[in-house]
């Protein structure tokens, strides 16, 4: 049994963030990005680069409205209880594994020259480990970035995503996003191309 929730990054979750980003990368994108800027975007120099800006993302946001959020899972120790009485569950609540972050999500206000960082808000990464896919982190991240942003203001959001990342496609349409019709691309020694999905989130 494990339990499972979403918080505000801290500064000890650094290296997690980066280890569970360069995981999600070597694993999700392996089948539709070319094989070498993969290496470059994961390699251990990347690995350096990518720890140094989440640790500003953490210590020392542009603004208010840029955040970092991360799923966090602890395994419960039920089976030191087969048994389990009146009080049983708060006891075997209280027997639980290290907290581990198994996914990430960050975003800012956007800026895309065509939107209005004031009330549109970019979803910069969002991100599980393949060790904990399908497991909800996904859905919990994105339902807590869209309270985060509701909170700031915001009543719309955009992110980029690659054209051939169908799981991810797939994942934001069944939460109600699309695409609005503006695309990207990108010079990865072929043209990779990006769509970019949107969504209104005022309730």
């Amino acid at each position: 049994m494990a339990d499972v929730g979403v918080r505000a990054a801290r500064r000890d979750d650094v290296t997690a963030v980066t280890r569970t980003q360069i995981r999600a990368w070597k694993h999700g994108y392996r089948e539709f990005l070319p094989e070498g800027p993969l290496e470059q975007m994961t390699g251990p120099a990347a690995e350096e680069l990518w720890q140094r800006q989440w640790e500003d993302a953490v210590i020392a946001p542009p603004t208010p409205r840029h955040r970092l959020l991360v799923a966090i899972e602890r395994i419960l120790d039920t089976d030191a209880f087969p048994a389990l009485g009146p009080g049983g569950i708060a006891a075997a609540a209280a027997t639980v594994g290290p907290e581990r972050v198994v996914g990430l999500a960050s975003h800012a206000p956007a800026e895309d020259p065509d939107t209005d960082p004031t009330v549109t808000a970019e979803l910069l990464a969002l991100l599980v480990d393949p060790d904990h896919i399908r497991r909800g982190h996904g859905s919990r991240l994105l339902n807590a970035t869209v309270d985060h942003l509701l909170d700031d203001q915001f009543v719309s959001v955009i992110t980029w995503v690659f054209a051939d990342n169908h799981a991810m496609l797939a994942f934001l349409e069944s939460a109600g996003w699309g695409e609005d019709g503006a695309d990207r691309v990108l010079d990865m020694g072929r043209p990779v191309r990006m769509v970019r999905m949107v969504t209104d989130i005022r309730r």
